[in-house]
């Protein structure tokens, strides 16, 4: 019952999928509504290094980059050394069969010079951005060390490395589709933008410069296209503020300050006439906006906010009434979706980054220690299950063919019930 007012409260919220895939393909970074709901309904609830594990692969070099699903072949991004003692990276995208967990192909993109390179934050990898597919083509971005389309045979299509900017700790920012676009925000240190590549030949339609009346700093949001009274929003995240966009051009639309935010990285989810946001790093907020106002709207259409034990990194879950977080340091904390009001508070335990996925009627939070703890949404905390695996693990998790595919620091899982 809770899984079908979930479904429904989805469809009538205006949501858009990003990309004309089949339904059961996981093919964007929180599943195809970018929001980390699952349709699949016998998903197992507990496993560990060996417990339902139907294969793992090992993946080379580093990435937490989140794997998708298109068809039987899973893809991920990773960067590898060129060299033991060498500080250049093969930047690289692997494709592996969905059913046996062999890597079919792995190809490097790009070759990141790490003389020129910006340094990342211990916490980032060279390839942290997940790719996305149309169904016939996979597209993957490496910040502003490039971005590129492939064909799912592993042919490349086109190459862009014009976006330049100064990325702060790394990249992060992962690109959606937006009818013949592919949108991602470049948030960094020097220069803070929006910009719109046009899918088939990956030449720059448009560019929208966020100015910051404070200067300007990193970030590392990723979109959400929505649907507001029948015109479409590309709702991005940023250093100081989140605004909404127009897919034809790149004009703004409105805007909400939040403040000395930055580092912003949580993916927004959209229901019930309600934006959901956060604010970023320092003191992370979780705003709810309502989507229809024009221009700075920060003293109208905010309906709420709630600092208490946010998250700067996971994105917020909504499912039915509620909207579901955890904070960096493991609080997880349920909210009710139009007042804010809070339903319930519980310490997890270790800390997180991934974003939670619901799925089989339950929600998973998954550590960076390699925990997932599985809990009953609703009114009251109850904890279902808690598995782990090893070691480390920071991405969020890929759904398809009742399976969970879940990234740690060396490996791939195909997770499901035997």
């Amino acid at each position: 019952m809770r899984k079908a007012l979930a479904l429904v409260a989805m469809m009538s919220s205006g949501l858009l999928a990003s990309a004309a895939v089949p339904a059961a393909d996981w093919a964007e970074f929180r599943g195809p509504t970018g929001q980390g709901h699952a349709t699949d309904s016998k998903l197992p609830i507990e496993w560990s290094a060996e417990k339902n594990v139907a294969w793992k692969t090992p993946i080379s070099g580093k990435g937490w980059s989140s794997p998708i699903i298109v068809g039987n072949q899973v893809f991920v991004t990773t960067a590898v050394p060129k060299g033991e003692d060498s500080k250049d990276q093969s930047l690289r995208t692997l494709c592996l069969d969905k059913t046996s967990g062999s890597v079919v192909w792995d190809k490097e993109v790009f070759l990141q010079d790490g003389k020129t390179a910006s340094p990342i934050h211990s916490k980032n990898s060279h390839a942290s951005s997940s790719p996305i597919s149309d169904g016939k083509h996979v597209f993957v971005h490496f910040g502003t060390h490039g971005t590129a389309c492939l064909t799912l045979a592993g042919d490349v299509v086109w190459k862009n490395q014009e976006l330049k900017y100064e990325p702060r700790h790394g990249n992060g920012s992962s690109p959606i589709f937006v009818d013949d676009l592919l949108v991602v925000c470049c948030d960094g240190a020097n220069t803070d933008f929006v910009v719109a590549l046009e899918k088939q030949t990956g030449k720059i339609r448009w560019k929208k410069i966020r100015e910051h009346a404070k200067g300007t700093k990193f970030s590392f949001g990723t979109p959400l296209l929505i649907e507001v009274d029948g015109e479409k929003q590309i709702v991005a995240p940023g250093t100081f503020h989140v605004a909404a966009y127009q897919p034809k051009d790149g004009s703004e639309i409105w805007r909400v300050d939040y403040g000395d935010g930055y580092s912003v990285i949580p993916r927004p989810v959209f229901g019930h006439g309600l934006v959901i946001v956060g604010s970023g790093y320092d003191s992370p907020t979780l705003l709810a906006i309502r989507p229809n106002g024009k221009g700075n709207v920060t003293e109208t259409h905010v309906a709420w906010k709630v600092s208490k034990s946010m998250p700067h990194t996971p994105s917020p879950l909504l499912v039915g009434e509620n909207v579901y977080v955890v904070s960096d340091g493991g609080v997880a904390t349920c909210l009710n979706v139009k007042t804010g009001e809070q339903v319930w508070q519980k310490r997890l335990g270790g800390a997180f980054s991934a974003s939670p996925t619901f799925a089989n009627g339950k929600i998973y939070f998954q550590s960076e220690q390699g925990d997932a703890i599985v809990v009953e949404p609703g009114a009251e905390f109850v904890e279902v299950a808690r598995n782990s695996l090893e070691p480390r693990t920071f991405a969020s998790y890929a759904v398809a063919d009742d399976a969970f595919f879940i990234r740690t620091e060396t490996q791939i899982y195909r997770i499901q019930q035997k």
